[in-house]
């Protein structure tokens, strides 16, 4: 006899499902998995062993044999513990095996038998609700998976409990989808003081998703300023939370619940390697471009990250997918997120002030930004040199806008957009998603404003790349000041943003 279970393997953020199959066969005792198991799924041998023993169940001596199919699709992970075990368990006949053979299971199973939590349970009740299936999974797992609503989640505590259910002595209850996460404290806009263009410019990317570069001495709030944009982003919706929550469960990250409408934010060190930050490694996880997906990725000392790590960075900023390839498998994972980077104008620091700055300035600048290559910057939407603080702004009084109020421009702005872009179908929900016929149509432009764009390609030798997110820019400076047309005033402002331009 075979006995059959299901449960899925995960590739990227899609899980595909795998069909477990166990025979018991006379022969020499043994107990053997195939079908491409790593060395966790191979363990799972041994967990399975000491959780039935906890609960009396001896193995047989028998030869014990367990498939996993298709056999030519890598499985990695330790939710295959639970459904290898129902298999088991069905084909000893000590559970029915067409109720095992209607469910979804994933689970690690402790040595006593209880199950512990895994990751990608929300995409793996996904799969289950596109089969009608139930999905079986962890108690813990159980309010992330129930949000998807259309599969049926059974939550349990362990393996006992899932004997029970299926024998039915006692009836698993049916998750209930967790409370969404609330957003961590950021802080305010309004303890930043001066640098009321830079200030500007962070309402624009935020308007927009417009990448984002601040460059200027230590310490005049490149890094403060950064990291109080994500209070000023209105929340996600439903949508993009759950495209974000699918990344960050088959990353192992969920929040409590499974879902939060709060944006991700992703503050990587420089010393951060190219997996960490494109993704891969061993089990070509998503990286950090994945995990701030629909959010924003803060690179702080942007010149000191290793120049493979940023030059990685420039397919994602244009597709807003990763594709990480590896000789078993070729994992597509999304990443559209917001790029704020920040960096000195030098070594040093401290280039503009001739009593600090290092004997080797101005060529030390030069030296140090060429760090960040051409196609990298072409990329960045706006760049804005933020100078030192006055003593003035300091010890005044506090007169900066709050973050609440900037906020609720920013969320009328995007409200704009999704409207605008709806009409168009397609997937873009900003004006930085705009491509070809629809930028076209959007963005029309007068012959005073061509005339002015003509100049700044002439003067600043304007890419193609540029020439087009400049109109998306200005037509997000336009959606800001409720403006139907994209005026000459919003291009002048949108070209002196990309060029670094003071006036």
């Amino acid at each position: 006899m075979v006995a059959l279970a299901y449960t899925v393997a995960f590739q990227g953020i899609e899980a595909r499902m795998v069909e477990v199959q166990c025979a018991i066969a006379p022969g020499l005792p043994a107990f053997t998995i195939v079908g491409l198991p790593d060395k966790a799924v191979s363990e799972a041998r041994e967990r399975i062993r000491a959780a039935l023993s906890a609960l009396a169940i001896c193995l047989p001596s028998r030869r014990i044999t367990i498939n996993l199919s298709p056999a030519d699709l890598p499985k990695e992970g330790s939710h295959f513990d639970l459904p290898i075990a129902l298999s088991l368990l069905a084909a000893l006949e000590l559970l029915p095996p067409d109720m095992v053979a209607g469910t979804v299971a994933l689970g690690e199973l402790a040595l006593d038998g209880t199950l512990v939590r895994v990751a990608g349970a929300l995409a793996a009740a996904l799969a289950a609700a596109e089969r009608e299936r139930a999905l079986l999974c962890p108690l813990e797992c159980g309010a992330e998976a129930a949000w998807v609503g259309a599969a049926q989640v059974l939550p349990a505590r362990g393996l006992a409990e899932v004997i029970a259910h299926f024998t039915g002595r006692t009836i698993i209850a049916e998750a209930l989808p967790g409370p969404i996460a609330t957003a961590p404290p950021v802080p305010d806009m309004a303890e930043i003081r001066g640098q009321e263009r830079a200030k500007r410019a962070a309402e624009i990317a935020a308007a927009g998703r417009h990448h984002l570069l601040l460059i200027g001495p230590p310490g005049s709030g490149k890094s403060m300023l950064a990291r109080r944009i994500a209070g000023i982003l209105p929340p996600m919706d439903a949508q993009e939370a759950l495209e974000t929550s699918l990344v960050r469960s088959v990353a192992g990250a969920a929040p409590e619940g499974g879902i939060s409408t709060a944006r991700p934010v992703q503050e990587p060190h420089h010393t951060a390697s190219m997996a960490a930050i494109a993704g891969g490694g061993r089990l070509a996880r998503p990286g950090q471009i994945s995990l701030a997906h629909n959010g924003i990725l803060f690179l702080d000392e942007l010149p000191e990250f290793a120049r493979p790590v940023l030059e990685s960075l420039r397919q994602p900023l244009e597709t807003g997918e990763i594709v990480v390839a590896r000789a078993h498998a070729q994992l597509r994972y999304p990443c559209r997120f917001l790029l704020v980077a920040a960096a000195n104008p030098c070594r040093c620091g401290y280039l503009a002030d001739p009593a600090r700055a290092c004997a080797r300035a101005p060529a030390c600048s030069n030296d140090y930004l060429e760090r960040i290559s051409g196609p990298l910057l072409d990329r960045f939407d706006l760049r804005i040199d933020v100078p030192p603080v006055s003593f003035d702004d300091l010890a005044g009084a506090p007169c900066a806008e709050p973050s609440a109020a900037i906020a609720a421009r920013v969320a009328t702005a995007r409200g704009i957009q999704g409207e605008r872009l709806a009409a168009f179908g397609g997937t873009a929900r900003v004006n930085a998603d705009m491509q070809g016929a629809v930028l076209e149509e959007v963005v029309q432009i007068d012959a005073e404003g061509r005339a002015l764009l003509k100049r700044a390609s002439e003067r600043f030798g304007l890419t193609g790349r540029g020439y087009h997110r400049t109109l998306r820019v200005a037509r997000t400076i336009a959606d800001l000041d409720g403006a139907t047309e994209v005026g000459t005033a919003h291009l002048a402002e949108a070209i002196g943003l990309r060029m670094g331009m003071t006036g």
